[in-house]
């Protein structure tokens, strides 16, 4: 071995802490400078760095987030087919709507006769009663019309009496007319005879055949009296039944003048003035029937099938509300137009409601069996109806 000592190791490095992550330290304001210090105060070391931060997860995978979004579209599928067969379940065995109005019967009441209104009996919105007077007509016209009926009654009277007596004095006269030709044929018999055998003049034969001759054309005469006579008799009879008719006809319509209410209820909208003049057949004034009242729903026709005659049905009044009155099914129609321009024999029932599109729907009349009370009912106001149909 040599004695010569083996080189020294080469000096092993310290080890070095992980620098840390350099932030961007705002600069901070300028200070004062401070006092300096003795110099014989130890110096301050700097302060320690802070310790890593921990690093950021990971996002979560792309497959957990399809799965959340099935979850979630799957929860809104099952809640709408929940909801979907919990409107079936309920419509089948409830079926309601709001499309339903209070009605009753408009009646127009429209004179019969024409003429100035002298007389108004009522004010609007009064409660009135049937044969209750609603307004006048000048009646002086009618009154004349019934005085010359009843002159033309008197007058055809006495025509026919005279008739009659000239009837009677064509039947006298044919009485006579037939005595004297029954003794100028007589007469003429016999003095043919006589004149025959020579006992008597051809001259009084002559004057026999000429009486013969005029009484028997006095008998005619009388005879064709009679005939006109009669003719005559019939004919003022029947212009006396004209003239009697004809004063019916102006009593009536003398009668007529007296506008009256023919049902109870209200009078509605009321526009008549005193002066107007009330012309035939032309409606002046509206009666709501007090005895008319009825509920239209306007159900679709979904909802028909397995409504009856007579069914129970439940009804809330916009004019009377939190209370439901019952009711029953007296109708239901059997055909509604689809043309708003048809004549209105069928119903007309708009298919659609703030622009959408509905169901047909079919009218169906209700009749309240508890109706509000003093039966306060107003023509045209909301309703819902609700049906139990099963």
């Amino acid at each position: 071995m040599s004695d010569t000592a083996s080189p020294p190791a080469p000096p092993r490095p310290d080890p070095q802490r992980p620098e840390a992550p350099k932030r961007d330290v705002p600069a901070a304001a300028p200070q004062a400078e401070p006092a300096r210090k003795p110099a014989d105060a130890p110096v301050a070391e700097p302060p320690a760095a802070p310790p890593p931060e921990p690093p950021t997860a990971p996002a979560a995978p792309a497959a957990s987030r399809v799965a959340s979004r099935v979850r979630r579209l799957a929860a809104v599928v099952g809640t709408i087919l929940v909801l979907l067969v919990a409107w079936e379940v309920g419509t089948y065995y409830i079926a309601y709507t709001d499309d339903a109005y209070v009605r009753s019967d408009l009646i127009g009441v429209a004179p019969e006769v024409t003429g100035p209104i002298i007389g108004l009996y009522v004010v609007d919105n009064q409660p009135i009663k049937k044969g209750d007077r609603i307004y006048k007509i000048d009646p002086t016209p009618f009154q004349l019309e019934v005085n010359t009926r009843q002159a033309q009654i008197e007058e055809q009277s006495a025509l026919v009496k005279v008739a009659q007596e000239e009837l009677a004095t064509a039947k006298a006269a044919l009485d006579s007319a037939t005595s004297a030709h029954t003794y100028a044929v007589e007469q003429q018999a016999r003095y043919a005879v006589l004149a025959a055998s020579n006992n008597a003049p051809r001259a009084e034969l002559d004057r026999a055949d000429n009486e013969l001759r005029r009484t028997a054309a006095e008998k005619t005469i009388a005879e064709i009296a009679i005939a006109k006579a009669k003719t005559s008799i019939n004919v003022h009879q029947a212009a006396l039944d004209v003239a009697k008719a004809e004063k019916a006809t102006a009593e009536w319509k003398l009668d007529k003048t007296d506008v009256l209410a023919p049902a109870d209820g209200w009078i509605n909208n009321l526009t008549v003035r005193i002066g107007d003049t009330g012309t035939v057949s032309i409606p002046n004034v509206g009666i709501v029937d007090a005895h008319a009242w009825r509920i239209i729903a306007n159900y679709k026709e979904y909802y028909i099938r397995p409504f009856a005659i007579g069914g129970t049905a439940w009804v809330w009044l916009d004019s009377d509300p939190w209370k439901f009155h019952k009711a029953r099914i007296t109708g239901i129609a059997r055909g509604i137009s689809r043309d708003p321009q048809a004549p209105m024999l069928l119903p007309y029932v708009a298919p659609t409601t703030d622009w959408i599109r509905l169901q047909r729907r079919i009218p169906v009349t209700i009749v309240l069996e508890e109706p509000p009370p003093g039966g306060k009912l107003y023509m045209g106001a909301d309703a819902r109806t609700v049906v139990f149909p099963r």
